[in-house]
C-alpha cells in the first residue's frame, strides 16, 4: 500500500520520500520525485537523520504496520510491545519529529493509515485492532492539538487489501496456531478465511487515490473508508447495538454462537 501511494503520489508532481527499512527494494521506481530513504521507525535515530535530510515537509503519511495473530491467553510479552512498538509508538515517533517543522511553517497534513479494525473487534487480532484504535484516537487528540498551526490530522480506515499483508507482515504466535491450543478451532474456522479475504482484497490504488483526494481537499473529513470490508462493516456498527454487531460478525465468520 505504501509503495503504490508513494508512485501515485510521485505520478501527480508531488516530491516523496520513500521510507524504509529497506529502501533498496523501492530503487526500481526511484525518479526525480520519488527518493527511497532509509527509516526504522522505532529507532528514534534513525528518525532524526531521516528527517533531518529533509528540508520543508508538507505531508507526513503514516503507513508502516504489521498485523499479529494470537490470543490474549497465549501471547508473549515481546509480541504485545513489538506490535504497539510498530503500529502505536511508530506514528507518534514520527508525528513528534515532523510537527516542529510543520508548526513553524504554519501548514501541513498527516495522515494516518488506521484499519476498519480500529472501529471493530476480531478474535485473534486483538493486538492489532488494540493498536489501530489507538491510532483513531492519535487522530482525534492531534486533530484538536494541532488546528491552531494550520496542521490537518486524518485517518483512513482500509479493509482488506491485496497487498503483502498477508505474506509477509502477518505474524503468528506460536502457541495459537498450535493443534494442542484451545482455540485451535477457532484458528481453523477464522484464520484461512481472513487470510483469504487479504489476498483477495481491493487494488491499492483505491487507497492512494483517496490519499491525494485527502491532500487536495480542505474540508476532507476526519477519517474516510476504503475498501468492501470497510464500506461494509463500519456502517453496520455504527446502526446496530454491540450484541447484534457481534452476532452479525460471527455468522459472517462461521464462528460458533453461544
Amino acid at each position: 500500500m505504501g509503495r503504490a501511494v508513494a508512485i501515485y503520489l510521485a505520478e501527480q508532481g508531488y516530491y516523496v520520500y520513500a521510507g524504509s527499512r529497506t529502501p533498496q527494494k523501492l530503487f526500481d521506481v526511484r525518479s526525480e520525485n520519488l527518493y527511497p530513504l532509509e527509516l526504522d521507525i522505532t529507532d528514534p535515530r534513525s528518525i532524526e537523520q531521516a528527517v533531518s535530510r529533509i528540508g520543508t515537509i508538507d505531508i507526513l503519511v503514516n503507513n508502516a504496520g504489521y498485523g499479529l495473530v494470537s490470543t490474549v491467553e497465549e501471547v508473549e510479552e515481546v509480541e504485545m510491545f513489538n506490535q504497539f512498538n510498530v503500529n502505536v509508538f511508530g506514528v507518534m515517533r514520527m508525528c513528534k519529529a515532523v510537527i516542529p517543522k510543520m508548526r513553524k511553517q504554519k501548514s501541513g497534513i498527516i495522515i494516518n493509515i488506521s484499519s476498519f479494525l480500529g472501529k471493530i473487534g476480531l478474535p485473534l487480532l486483538t493486538f492489532y485492532n488494540a493498536s489501530k484504535y489507538a491510532v483513531e484516537g492519535i487522530t482525534d487528540s492531534l486533530r484538536y492539538e494541532l488546528r491552531d498551526f494550520n496542521i490537518r490530522v486524518h485517518s483512513i480506515m482500509p479493509g482488506f487489501f491485496d497487498t503483502n499483508f498477508a505474506r509477509d507482515n502477518l505474524v503468528a504466535n506460536p502457541a495459537t496456531f498450535s493443534e494442542a491450543s484451545p482455540y485451535a478451532r477457532m484458528v481453523s474456522t477464522l484464520a484461512p478465511v481472513i487470510i483469504e479475504q487479504i489476498n483477495n482484497g481491493n487494488d491499492t490504488m483505491e487507497v492512494a487515490k483517496l490519499i491525494l483526494e485527502m491532500i487536495e481537499d480542505q474540508r476532507a473529513p476526519a477519517r474516510q473508508t476504503a475498501g468492501d470490508k470497510s464500506k461494509k462493516f463500519i456502517p453496520m456498527k455504527r446502526e446496530l447495538s454491540d450484541e447484534d454487531f457481534e452476532r452479525r460478525v460471527r455468522a459472517y465468520y462461521g464462528l460458533k454462537d453461544g
